[in-house]
């Protein structure tokens, strides 16, 4: 049996840019990409703590370093500048896998930065 967990998360990460006119997807500084784990093009869900609001779209690199946290095309009408949000990696594994596997937390610090 396969079960979805989670993969890997960034906790409460601040949103730095809302850009409507990109095509979508959510835009990540990628030393934050690298510390949860997440790839280029990775489905995600984030989940706005300041209105509620949850989506799913995929990853796009951001400059490393940058602190960037950047919502994309139609989905930046679900945030504003400044607002909390958490970005959240699913995988799907074996029941029994699932059992050892240790999920992966970052906790940002000012800035977006580790």
């Amino acid at each position: 049996m396969l079960i979805e967990v989670l993969k890997s998360k960034i906790h409460r990460a601040v949103i730095t840019e809302a850009n409507l006119n990109y095509v979508g997807s959510i835009t990540i500084d990628e030393d934050l990409m690298d510390a949860a784990n997440l790839i280029q093009n990775e489905k995600v869900q984030v989940v706005n703590v300041n209105n509620g609001e949850r989506l799913e779209t995929y990853i796009i690199k951001g400059k490393r370093g940058s602190g960037v946290i950047c919502m994309n095309g139609p989905a930046a009408r679900l945030v504003a500048v400044g607002d909390i949000v958490i970005i959240i990696s699913y995988a799907t594994m074996d029941f029994e896998e699932a059992k050892q596997h240790t999920p992966i937390a970052v906790f940002p610090k000012e800035g977006n930065k580790l």
